[in-house]
């Protein structure tokens, strides 16, 4: 399919193609990440005017310039410029002679997405050896140019050098030979010591920096295709309904519209949700129609689900055994009965919204001639809205393209597709190129939300203060699905609790269950899924043993992680935890917060938490003052991390921690949703509450730790500890205990 002209000012993957590799030599290399070893299959052999393999990374030109094609999501997170210096480093190329293109979906490169903070892990060692594999071929290249061995020269700065003459060829002048070369065997290339690095580790601007400093459009929301219109969708204001009836005909003869029909849809709450489009010539116009537009609705039976009854309805199950049990070592009642000291507490949480700044949107164009779509996406998971087309729709595969834009946010949302399956399913009908624009409203209240939550917790220590019982039923949020023929209550993303969650495998009388409620509400992965509220549930309740047992929270903490260096994996997930990692940013977090060494005015404390999620082990402290009449400052956030051996770019890094922060203070702070008649009442952001500048912490402290464990990501594991620790020096600093998040809804006025 021939890519149409976009404003987007750069080239998809297969026009960059098209155009560079033609009229010249070239070098190009990419990778099938199913068989990195496989080595033949990655390198495509330039000819006069040829289209080079479509899956290839990495392609040097005659003039020097080198280009990169970076294939995961970019929402912010900075991984089209990280993942990219990982093959820069091993090539031995100059940064400013790089250009990184933007590649679409394809199959050839292996998973695509933008989640769990996978894309360095999952990337990191093959993209290393890409480019050392290009490096290689070059310096043979030269070698073979001066009739020497290989042995005899080194490559950099885009040259290979000869050891003893100081001879130099650049890489321009050694594409050609290069790309005639036989590929060597994979596990043949050496990598460079990490020591030698010169580009990994050091801190480099986001390649996109320049362009959204000045307004370029970059995003899904600024696509213009020619011939283009605008679509709004208008689905029931209660989740699940179905339109029964539309003044269509009304619609349709509106200025600038020029159609207006109903979506019948589906019935999974993720997939196609039935609805009322209308295709106009502008946004303006599509989306003043709407104003217009007059649906009758049946509802279903979620108008009957609101919060108030869902809160009530957890207590009450909180009462009864739970419903799953995930674990059970000891005797907990018994120890509880003969504990020194008990503690029991219920903490909760509500629905939140991920309140991307880029509302959802797509631009899809289906051509009747051939079936073919193409789709221009903000998305974290391409594949995903790719499937969801297939499926609902039955365009096969090979008959989409689908280009990914840089997303103005994601945190999970994007996730999910049905936004693109929305926009698929009006192009279809329109047979023209079409923008699907949400409102606000529509990104708030048709959200796929993290779950709210209820936890009821028991725990004791023993006279000596160590923690001897815990005790926590969780009643989560479930929606129900169809599972091999079988109707089954499926928790929300991130609302099922795990068995090893700690501080489960680590106390002799330990009690963890679940109960799932029913409800309708859509529900998806949210920054860092599950740890984001099980942190905040688990070391507030250590926190408040600590003080009950008259410990020290830190010491608690180390003495409940034990003397062990690992904790073995249980039960299904076999999450095996690293217990001496987190002892070491436990302790390295108390020493660069100068833990215990400082007397607190009634007011201000400071408070500490740690977590393991995403492969991150993260400690956190952090100091708070609490004025008489109630008003939260956070003034200093220390963060520790260990994720792995090495930290891609510096700059990056460090900006994950502190939007983590950040966002971990808004989160913990003011959203909310309230749920009346089985519908979301927030709409935007006047009524959702979201973090300013002025409540932003004064300082954010960074350090990371580096281990001889493999690389990793930061996108989510430092967000988790933040809460905790943030509550934990409230209570330092008041002695008010926050168990209901947000927290505006707490009183914190002391005197």
């Amino acid at each position: 399919m021939k890519t149409t002209d976009l404003s987007l000012e750069k080239p998809s993957r297969r026009d960059f193609l098209q155009h560079t590799t033609a009229g010249g030599s070239a070098l190009v290399l990419g990778s099938f990440w199913s068989d990195l070893a496989n080595a033949e299959q990655q390198v495509t052999k330039p000819t006069e005017g040829a289209v080079f393999n479509p899956s290839a990374l990495i392609k040097i030109s005659s003039d020097g310039t080198v280009t990169l094609i970076s294939k995961q999501p970019e929402i912010g997170q900075g991984i089209k410029t990280s993942l990219p210096m990982v093959i820069a480093e091993e090539l031995e190329v100059n940064w400013k002679d790089v250009k990184i293109v933007q590649g679409d979906l394809n199959p050839a490169y292996g998973g695509q997405f933008a989640g769990g903070s996978l894309s360095t892990p999952l990337n990191y060692d093959e993209f290393l050896k890409l480019g050392a594999l290009a490096r290689t071929m070059l310096v043979e290249a030269a070698a073979q140019t001066w009739n020497v061995a290989a042995a005899e020269c080194y490559a950099e700065k885009s040259k290979v050098i000869h050891k003893a003459s100081k001879r130099q060829l650049s890489y321009a002048s050694l594409v050609a030979k290069a790309a005639s070369l036989p590929v060597p065997d994979v596990k043949t290339v050496k990598l460079k010591d990490p020591a030698q690095y010169k580009l990994i580790g050091s801190r480099i601007g986001g390649v996109d920096n320049a362009a959204l400093m000045t307004g370029k459009p970059l995003f899904g929301i600024d696509v213009k295709v020619p011939g283009m219109l605008y679509a709004v969708y208008e689905k029931s204001p209660a989740f699940g309904g179905k339109v029964i009836s539309a003044n269509l005909e009304a619609i349709k003869a509106l200025p600038g519209v020029r159609d207006a029909f109903i979506i019948e849809g589906t019935d999974n709450l993720n997939g196609l949700m039935p609805g009322v489009a209308i295709i106009a010539e502008s946004t303006w116009a599509s989306f003043s129609a709407r104003k217009q537009l007059k649906v009758v609705w049946d509802e279903g039976q979620v108008v009957n689900e609101s919060w108030d009854d869902f809160s009530a309805k957890a207590q009450a199950l909180s009462k009864q055994t739970g419903a799953v049990g995930l674990r059970k070592d000891g005797d907990v009642n018994a120890a509880l009965a003969k504990a020194a000291k008990t503690v029991e507490a219920h903490y909760s949480y509500p629905f939140i919204s991920h309140a991307s700044i880029e509302p959802q949107n797509c631009t899809a164009w289906y051509k009747p001639e051939d079936g073919s779509l193409e789709l221009w996406v903000p998305t974290q998971n391409p594949a995903a809205g790719q499937a969801i087309v297939t499926n609902i729709l039955k365009i096969p595969k090979e008959k989409i393209t689908l280009h990914m834009t840089r997303s103005g946010g994601g945190f999970g949302r994007r996730l999910s597709a049905d936004y693109v399956i929305e926009a698929a399913a009006i192009a279809m009908k329109v047979k023209a190129p079409v923008k699907l624009t949400w409102s606000r409203e529509d990104d708030m209240r048709h959200d796929h939300y993290r779950a709210g939550g209820f936890h009821f917790l028991r725990g004791g220590v023993d006279a000596k203060g160590k923690l001897t019982a815990w005790h926590n039923h969780f009643v989560t949020f479930a929606n129900r699905v169809m599972r091999d023929g079988k109707s089954i209550l499926q928790p929300g993303s991130g609302a099922s609790l795990s068995g090893e969650e700690f501080p489960g495998r680590w106390v002799e009388n330990c009690l963890l269950e679940q109960t799932p409620m029913e409800c309708g509400i859509p529900m998806g992965p949210w920054r860092a899924p599950g740890s984001n509220v099980f942190a905040w549930v688990f070391h507030s309740f250590i926190d408040e043993l600590a003080h009950a047992a008259n410990r020290d929270p830190l010491e608690f903490r180390l003495e409940i992680l034990g003397d062990k260096d690992m904790m073995p994996g249980t039960g299904e997930r076999g999450q095996p935890y690293n217990v001496a990692r987190m002892r070491k940013v436990l302790k390295e977090v108390a020493e660069k917060s100068g833990w215990g060494k400082r007397k607190f005015p009634r007011g201000q404390g400071q408070g500490i938490a740690f977590h393991f999620s995403h492969r991150g082990y993260i400690a956190e402290v952090a100091e708070v003052t609490v004025s008489k009449d109630g008003q939260l400052k956070v003034g200093r956030v220390v963060v520790v991390t260990d994720i792995g051996s090495q930290i891609v770019n510096l700059s990056g890094a460090e900006n994950q921690v502190q939007g983590s922060v950040i966002d971990g203070i808004s989160t913990l702070m003011f959203p909310e949703l309230d749920i009346q008649r089985g519908r979301v009442v927030q709409g935007n952001f006047n009524e959702y509450g979201l973090l300013r500048m002025p409540d932003s912490p004064t300082k954010i402290d960074v350090h990371f730790l580096k281990s001889d464990y493999p690389v990793t990501g930061l996108g989510e594991p430092a967000f988790p500890p933040l809460a905790p620790a943030v509550c934990n020096a409230i209570f330092a600093a008041t002695g008010k205990r926050v168990r209901q998040l947000p927290l505006s809804r707490n009183d914190l006025r002391w005197s």
